[in-house]
């Protein structure tokens, strides 16, 4: 993991710029550099993986941390911050350089290189709400579990999952194509007999009420953000004839629980599990904004 010091005025910067975003977009990260160093004294880390990354953070010291990535990196440090119980006293800044921005951007932050970096020296720290589930994982924005599948969804931002199964997937999916075109017609495979996807039987309850239960099949349950310290809870059930009206629920404790299921909780795609439960922490965590003139 390099490092490269550099001063400017008294303010303490850790610069940690994720590998990805390096290899991606290094012009965006040379401008976030060259702004950042004009308004603060800053170390730059360029950590290599996701070890060097966390003891990047872990030796912050009283520096600010500056993490320069996508949403990804973005959840690597409030996850890592969380797991160290450091949360509450650090203020993360993040200017956002490589393929997936739409968390940063819902958070506040400019998606520009040089009026993120400049949020950085000249913004505000505002506190925000999250999720953590039973497993200390983290939720920084929408949380949503698809319908019943074999494979993850292949949609929005599903190359970012972090799920290990996956490349085993898209391997076991060409096999089933190539059988496909080897197969004599009406000669029935056995990679071809994976389940259709399909509506989920779920329980899910709020605040300790069943909002739905297992002997209603859902098409999707989404979890967002509400009022300070309440989740935004929406079950869709399965439409038998008319289109059947989403349900609705706001609290500060979601259980959802039945069949494997899959959620994807941001970018990341994680399970499958039998049952999780989130719970909203009131403004855990501090994110630097653009300040409102």
């Amino acid at each position: 993991m390099a490092e490269v010091a550099t001063s400017a005025t008294s303010e303490q910067l850790l610069v940690v710029i994720d590998h990805v975003a390096r290899r991606s977009d290094g012009e965006s990260v040379r401008i976030a550099k060259d702004v950042l160093s004009a308004g603060a004294s800053m170390k730059v880390c360029l950590p290599e993986g996701p070890d060097e990354f966390a003891r990047a953070l872990a030796r912050r010291g009283s520096r600010r941390p500056v993490v320069v990535g996508d949403d990804r990196a973005l959840i690597r440090a409030v996850s890592l911050l969380h797991r160290h119980r450091e949360l509450a006293g650090c203020a993360l800044s993040v200017v956002p350089v490589g393929g997936v921005l739409s968390l940063a951007s819902s958070l506040g932050v400019p998606t520009g290189t040089v009026a993120a970096a400049r949020a950085v020296l000249d913004g505000v720290e505002r506190r925000m709400d999250l999720m953590v589930d039973d497993s200390d994982g983290v939720v920084l924005g929408a949380l949503r579990i698809p319908p019943l599948s074999p494979f993850p969804a292949a949609e929005d931002e599903s190359s970012q999952t972090e799920d290990p199964e996956a490349a085993g997937h898209a391997w076991l999916r060409t096999c089933q194509s190539l059988v496909r075109t080897l197969v004599p017609a009406g000669r029935p495979s056995r990679l071809t007999a994976s389940p259709e996807p399909g509506p989920s039987r779920l329980r899910v309850e709020v605040d300790g009420e069943t909002l739905v239960d297992l002997n209603q099949p859902v098409e999707a349950v989404s979890v967002a953000p509400g009022p300070a310290g309440i989740a935004s809870v929406e079950v869709r059930p399965v439409s038998v004839g008319a289109e059947a009206s989403p349900l609705l629920a706001e609290g500060r404790t979601v259980t959802v629980s039945g069949a494997h299921f899959r959620y994807r909780a941001d970018t990341v795609v994680s399970g499958p599990v039998r049952t999780r439960t989130w719970r909203v922490r009131e403004g855990a965590w501090g994110l630097t904004v653009p300040a409102v003139s």
